[in-house]
């Protein structure tokens, strides 16, 4: 992020315009959209996009990233629901979102080019929320002993790739694993 902030004006709406197109691009076709059009529809030379974002992980780490971070500040500003409701309803919304956004999860977690697995998929803004959430449903004795963010995370990511572009679906698969973890 520093380096965003040491962006002239120019370049900063640059990365905000590619990162904008690249959403909606992956939103609708998929993560492995073409680079090109994604410039092209940004209004940006190729060499511009390479020149913010060097591989391709490292854009789709950015969609990602600001979508996990949008999600996140939701689930701080609207705490007050049973714990155990507020933690299914956050990981359905996280369900959903990551499902809408076509290959996005697959993508994420393939890995490669220099960026660690938590890097990637933002694991560390969504743990720590989740941790939170899982707290509080915990502290009322609404989960199961062993049921860990971590572990919610990762039944969150799966159920999107199995599920991809089907919300309705990630849905109910995600409320019948959640009876599970629930007392």
């Amino acid at each position: 992020m520093e380096q965003v902030k040491r962006l002239r004006a120019d370049g900063r709406r640059n990365r905000e315009r590619i990162v904008e197109v690249a959403a909606e691009l992956v939103a609708r076709e998929g993560a492995q959209v073409s680079l090109e059009e994604i410039a092209r529809r940004a209004g940006v030379g190729s060499a511009t996009l390479h020149r913010h974002f060097p591989s391709r992980q490292a854009l789709l780490e950015a969609v990602f990233r600001d979508g996990v971070a949008q999600l996140c500040a939701r689930a701080a500003a609207k705490p007050g629901k049973a714990p155990a409701d507020e933690l299914a309803d956050w990981l359905e919304e996280v369900t959903v979102y990551t499902v809408t956004h076509r290959g996005l999860a697959a993508a994420l977690l393939a890995g490669p080019e220099g960026l660690s697995a938590e890097d990637i998929c933002c694991t560390d803004l969504l743990l720590n929320v989740v941790k939170a959430l899982v707290a509080r449903a915990s502290s009322v004795g609404a989960l199961h002993a062993g049921a860990t963010a971590e572990d919610l995370v990762k039944l969150v990511n799966a159920i999107a790739v199995a599920n991809e572009n089907d919300p309705t679906t990630a849905r109910r698969v995600l409320r019948l694993a959640l009876t599970g973890i629930r007392r």
